[in-house]
């Protein structure tokens, strides 16, 4: 039974999947800005300052980008010389062997699609305040899940099944919107970061670390330095996207790799000037708000660019669930591909050439999540999944290394196997600092779906023949 549930997936140079073949360079370092800036800068900057870190959130998003940076190069490295469209799963399916890839697989569905339907309900949000500003806000009814007092969260449902038909046409298609969405959130942040360097009061970063670097308060809240960096971690999430398009880039050893870091390099320097000025232009008590760019600019007078940054942000959380929903389907297909979900969900459409099957099923089961569920916690839950995954992939390189030495690698970490230890000591760090209630919800999830591989996947992977 050992020898079974660890066997290990053979790296193929190249394999034909029947998915389209057209992405760049360029176009997989903007999927991953896609992805990484949304809720991170537009909502969490905010909170983490007023509730956890204070200025110092700027050390918050360092000592989380560090960490991101430790597991993008081992990431680099393992969609060059693994490949497939199935992320953390593909790698780990390679260095580890079948159980762990069923288990990191399974984390990272309920990574991406619970981000996908706690994203829509932040999108709505916006969405709706934008409305209102016009005249034409929808009924409290439609824009509550039941349990809050209301009927359906109908923009946050609607939004999920319009990117569903996005990707039903085509992933070029869907790389070109998020394109378009990205160059509007990034020229919203440039208006900010223009504002607001004219406007720092020195006197706001005083004190810069009002909560330490880390300290538990009798309620069993965590707060410092140290606990705003587990939370702004969310910020990063996504940049693993990118190395779910492996299998539709035209040169994946190359551009993946590049789209990668360039991506998170990108934003980690964008997060670090927006969190420093915005509590440089107000006080870090009054950024405790769903929309604390926005609102800091309110609070300047700029009445005008607190609208132009609101249309920014609609268009933000737009890209970050357009990626993350790409990524789920692509990692369904890679582990149906593989034998360990049914076959009926890797099935492509010869037309679009996208498996149109597990676009439509993920679309309706996370539209309803946003619609019905409220899902303000599931940050946190979404974030162990990640820190789980960047742990194995860091693994993965320094495993790779020893039982396969003579693999071809495009791209090697540099500093192995340092750079991937640190890799795997900072996410394991960050996971530390989450609450109790979060580690229990993701002990029920993979308990879930050890039932499910041993009912199921061991007896239908393709290795098995």
């Amino acid at each position: 039974m050992l020898k079974r549930v660890l066997r290990t997936k053979p790296v193929v140079a190249h394999s034909e999947s029947g998915l389209k073949k057209c992405l760049s360079a360029f176009d997989l370092t903007l999927l991953g800005i896609g992805a990484i800036i949304g809720t991170g800068i537009f909502v969490l900057t905010g909170l983490a300052a007023a509730h956890q870190s204070g200025p110092a959130v700027v050390l918050s998003f360092i000592v989380s980008g560090t960490a991101c940076a430790f597991a993008a190069l081992a990431y680099a490295e393992m969609a060059a010389t693994v490949g497939g469209c199935g992320s953390a799963y593909g790698y780990s399916y390679a260095a580890f062997g079948e159980v762990v890839a069923w288990i990191i697989g399974w984390i990272l569905l309920m990574e991406y699609g619970m981000s996908v339907a706690a994203v829509a309900n932040g999108w709505s949000g916006y969405f709706n305040n934008a409305l209102t500003a016009i005249g034409l806000g929808l009924p409290e009814q439609l824009t509550k899940a039941p349990s809050l007092g209301g009927i359906v969260n109908l923009p946050a449902l609607a939004i999920i099944l319009a990117l569903m038909l996005m990707l039903i046409i085509g992933v070029k298609q869907s790389a070109k919107l998020n394109a378009a969405m990205v160059f509007i959130k990034v020229l919203t942040i440039c208006v900010f970061v223009a504002i607001a360097s004219f406007n720092v009061h020195a006197e706001n970063w005083h004190p810069f670390m009002p909560f330490g670097w880390f300290d538990t308060l009798p309620d069993g809240k965590t707060v410092g330095v140290l606990a705003g960096a587990s939370l702004v971690f969310f910020a990063y999430v996504g940049f693993d996207a990118v190395s779910t398009a492996v299998e539709e880039a035209r040169d994946p050893q190359r551009d993946v790799p590049k789209g990668i870091i360039y991506s998170l390099a990108f934003c980690t320097v964008i997060y670090i000037i927006v969190s420093g000025l915005l509590t440089g232009v107000v006080p870090y008590t009054e950024l405790g708000v769903s929309s604390p760019v926005a609102h800091a600019l309110q609070l300047m007078g700029y009445n005008w660019a607190s609208a132009l940054v609101s249309t920014g942000v609609i268009a933000g959380l737009t890209t970050v669930m357009l990626v993350l929903y790409y990524g789920l389907t692509r990692i369904i297909f890679a582990m149906s591909r593989d034998g360990l979900l049914p076959p009926f969900f890797s099935a492509v459409n010869a037309k679009t050439q996208t498996p149109i099957r597990v676009i439509i099923i993920c679309g309706l089961i996370t539209a309803t999540i946003a619609g019905f569920i409220p899902l303000g916690d599931l940050a946190e839950l979404v974030n162990i999944g990640t820190l789980a995954a960047f742990v194995l992939v860091c693994a993965g390189v320094i495993m790779l290394r020893k039982t396969q030495p003579h693999l071809h690698r495009p791209y090697k970490t540099p500093y192995s196997p340092l750079l991937p230890i640190l890799g795997m000591l900072s996410c394991g760090a960050l996971m530390a600092f989450l609450p109790a209630h979060t580690w229990q919800r993701f002990g029920i999830w993979l308990l879930l779906g050890v039932v499910f591989y041993f009912s199921y996947s061991l007896h239908h992977s393709k290795l098995k023949r």
